[in-house]
């Protein structure tokens, strides 16, 4: 968000009514790249049909309204812990079994 936008909406005193990624996971106080988690999980959805490569928008009523809901919330952080358990975990499998993995750095760098 420019500075004008910042000032123009604190003048207004209000929120946009789109929120952009980095701005719902502000909202949310979680990081920009969980967003894309939280639509693959099905917790959030943008508004209208983008393209899988535009930005996404969210609804600013949607999101605020969502955020208020303890259950929604706990639904958020198991989501977003699971992605990157499961992610952290296939990287650790590659990292054991690959010929260049974690333990031939660590040699290579010890050595």
């Amino acid at each position: 968000m420019s500075d004008d936008q910042h000032r123009f909406l604190l003048l207004m005193g209000k929120l946009p009514a789109r929120l952009s990624s980095e701005q719902v996971a502000w909202v949310l106080n979680c990081q920009a790249h969980d967003v894309p988690i939280l639509v693959m999980a099905r917790l959030l959805k943008a508004v209208g049909s983008p393209a899988a490569n535009s930005v996404k928008y969210f609804a600013t009523a949607d999101i605020l309204d969502l955020a208020k809901d303890r259950a929604w919330l706990a639904k958020v952080t198991n989501a977003i812990s699971h992605h990157w358990k499961e992610k952290n975990a296939h990287k650790k499998e590659r990292g054991a079994v690959s010929p260049g993995g974690v333990q031939a750095r660590q040699d290579r760098l010890a050595g």
